[in-house]
């Protein structure tokens, strides 16, 4: 048998760099619109919250077949833009499409409020009339209470 000394074994515990690795929050999605980020190649969110917000903003702005592979995929507010001179009720059809569309596709969020606003006369960048939508909305199971999101759409 061989003589062995222990102090050539290795690094201590209380001295192992591993000790000193600072841990960064899981990556839960990308955040859109895309842009680049700091730490990552894209914008990133480690917050349920926040991709939640992401999500259910992305749900809005979607119409029908535009998300492949669902074509039936979110609010599909394009169509009452379109109309949305002639419509009366713009907001009661726009609040059932928004609401069939987070029952459908993100049942935890519960809407509270809407408010939309209209402007057609100001100085609008693109379009004839541009709409802002703006929701309250909760999600139980995170603890997330009147968080709002705000949308706007052009009708072109």
């Amino acid at each position: 048998m061989g003589q062995f000394s222990f102090k050539s074994s290795g690094v201590t515990a209380q001295t192992s760099p591993a000790n000193n690795i600072t841990q960064t929050p899981p990556v839960i999605g990308i955040l859109t619109p895309l842009s680049l980020g700091t730490s990552d190649l894209l914008r990133t969110s480690s917050d349920l919250a926040t991709q939640m917000a992401d999500n259910l903003r992305n749900l809005i702005q979607t119409n029908w077949g535009e998300r492949l592979g669902k074509y039936d995929y979110g609010a599909n507010l394009r169509p009452l833009l379109v109309n949305m001179v002639a419509l009366d009720d713009f907001d009661s059809k726009a609040i059932t499409a928004i609401k069939n569309a987070v029952a459908r596709w993100m049942p935890y969020v519960e809407l509270v409020d809407f408010l939309s606003t209209t402007d057609t006369a100001g100085k609008l960048t693109k379009g004839i009339a541009q709409v802002s939508i703006t929701i309250t909305y909760n999600i139980p199971s995170l603890g997330v209470k009147d968080k709002k999101i705000r949308v706007t759409l052009y009708a072109l």
